[in-house]
């Protein structure tokens, strides 16, 4: 995983990048067949989106409808698509890698993703940083950062996503996501 900081833009591409790495070294084992190794791969990468999609909502998304002309537009679309993949990460989560719709619904959970981040990084980011000043920025990336850190690991589809509920719900989600993971020998790294 690479260490990032800085303002709130940095963290989440950065995120974006980690992302379709994982995503990469999935592709590439199509043909391999290392069913231990995808399964792996996946869970790691549901844990990460996991975790930035709570950030995004909890952060992101209120600054969206704050700051931007469009903001309650923009900040609807990213909330609607991340319920989607959430719904695609359930799925996922009880999967068998062996089972040969594994692999279509993971071309449709790549393929939601990739879209999402091509949007934000496209349209959102770039109109966030035109109106929103970069001491604002920078105290979003922190508020993130910190937030990645009590998020739930796992996807939790009927959880709320708007703020207060997501804020104050995620970190005990998230407690219980740890210990859950921590019994079943899951990898959250």
């Amino acid at each position: 995983m690479i260490k990032h900081g800085g303002d709130v833009i940095t963290v989440l591409t950065t995120d974006h990048r980690e992302v379709e790495e994982i995503f990469a070294e999935l592709e590439a084992l199509r043909e391999k067949r290392d069913d231990d190794l995808r399964r792996e791969l996946t869970e790691k990468v549901i844990t990460e989106l996991v975790r930035h999609s709570v950030a995004e909502e909890a952060y992101l998304y209120p600054a969206a409808r704050k700051f931007l002309p469009d903001g309650d537009r923009l900040a609807d679309r990213e909330i609607a698509e991340h319920v989607h993949a959430e719904r695609l990460m359930k799925q996922l989560e009880g999967a068998d890698v062996t089972d040969p719709a594994f692999e279509g619904l993971l071309d449709d959970f790549m393929t939601t993703v990739r879209q999402h981040i091509r949007e934000e990084e496209a349209e959102l980011f770039p109109e966030l940083v035109k109106y929103a000043d970069a001491e604002e920025l920078h105290d979003l990336g922190k508020k993130v950062t910190a937030m990645k850190k009590i998020a739930p690991t796992r996807p939790h589809p009927g959880a709320p996503h708007h703020p207060p509920a997501n804020k104050l719900l995620a970190p005990g989600a998230g407690l219980v996501d740890r210990i859950r993971d921590l019994i079943t020998g899951r990898s959250t790294l």
